[in-house]
């Protein structure tokens, strides 16, 4: 009985050792629930980061916002992803369109590889996209046409191909458009914001056709 006892007390000893490293931040936990921090980290995973710049990305923090190269708003949800011109090579994720509350995703003068995943068209809050100057392949996602806040969408300097989607001539509030050097096929949209953006936006691209004459031939013609 007394052996019993005595097992049970250092047991209770050191659960309280424990409970008291843990709580003091000897031992860090990562904390559950955080999708942003979830995100962003499975983004970084994901590239490869010879210079370091996203060192401070620590996914054992309560939220990204003391991260560098990321900010948040008074709610410590992440608004901005400021990773321009930082000698990065790898992929995006889909992960990053959880990120609701983005405004600003850029990304440019970076040596990024794959496609833009579909799932950014789920950046609700998005006002400017910015991946140009990349190696990114596959085509613009219709699904970005759901960014109802877009400004600023420069995609140029990639080796994207398909067709402009026409699903963004459904965005009001598009000012700016850049997908020059590509290898996008089809024509040149000419509706809704498309009608204000300057043709050299669009040059150097051998395949698109343009600008669109609206009835008279597909959208997506020299595609095939």
């Amino acid at each position: 009985m007394r052996e019993m006892m005595m097992m049970m007390t250092w047991k209770w000893v050191i659960r309280v050792i424990v409970v008291t490293v843990i709580s003091v931040g000897i031992i860090p936990l990562k904390v559950k629930g955080n999708t942003e921090g979830d995100a962003l980290y499975t983004l970084r995973r994901s590239l490869s980061d010879p210079d370091n710049v996203l060192q401070s990305w620590d996914p054992t923090l309560v939220n990204p916002c003391t991260w560098f190269h990321i900010t948040c708003n008074q709610d410590n949800r992440v608004t901005r992803v400021d990773l321009g011109n930082s000698n990065l090579s790898g992929h995006l994720v889909p992960e990053l369109g959880k990120l609701e509350h983005l405004q600003y995703l850029e990304l440019y003068k970076n040596n990024i590889q794959g496609t833009i995943p579909a799932e950014l068209g789920n950046l609700k809050s998005l006002i400017s996209l910015d991946l140009y100057n990349n190696n990114i392949s596959g085509t613009i996602p219709p699904s970005l046409g759901k960014l109802k806040f877009l400004v600023f969408l420069r995609l140029n300097d990639n080796r994207l191909t398909g067709p402009v989607p026409r699903e963004l001539t459904g965005i009001s509030s598009l000012k700016v458009v850049d997908v020059s050097n590509n290898d996008l096929c089809g024509t040149i949209p000419t509706s809704g914001p498309f009608e204000h953006i300057p043709l050299n936006n669009f040059e150097n691209n051998p395949r698109l056709e343009g600008p669109e004459l609206l009835g008279l031939a597909s959208y997506d013609t020299n595609c095939s």
